[in-house]
């Protein structure tokens, strides 16, 4: 019997072999993202205190495109960013949660990076 691979085990290897060298602080915290098959999820995280700092995502209310595909994302990364600014957080360090920096990951980070995000 062939068995398939389970992808999200890997990318779960993959997540925290990452997380063991980049870590948020006050001065440059973490951008996370994570993705679903309908949605996705972005927070701004200080590890030193454990805090979320900013959230955005495809399921708030006022949403208005799908968070399951490439707009969506960059919909998603423009609102971080701008929640962000409107904090004083002008810039961060991402963490792509162990997906490819392809597709709506890659939306998103640069939906961020042109409402004002620097990473």
């Amino acid at each position: 019997m062939v068995r398939k691979p389970d992808s999200n085990k890997a990318r779960l290897k993959r997540h925290r072999r990452v997380r063991a060298k980049i870590s948020g602080t006050n001065e440059r915290p973490r951008l996370n993202v994570f993705r679903s098959a309908k949605h996705i999820y972005a927070q701004i995280i200080d590890d030193v205190n454990g805090v979320t700092l900013v959230s955005a995502s495809s399921v708030e209310k006022n949403f208005d495109v799908s968070g399951g595909n490439k707009e969506g994302a960059r919909k998603v990364g423009e609102l971080i960013a701008q929640r962000a600014v409107e904090k004083g957080i002008s810039e961060v360090v991402f963490d792509r949660g162990g997906y490819i920096y392809h597709g709506r990951v890659r939306e998103l980070a640069e939906g961020a990076r042109e409402s004002g995000l620097k990473f």
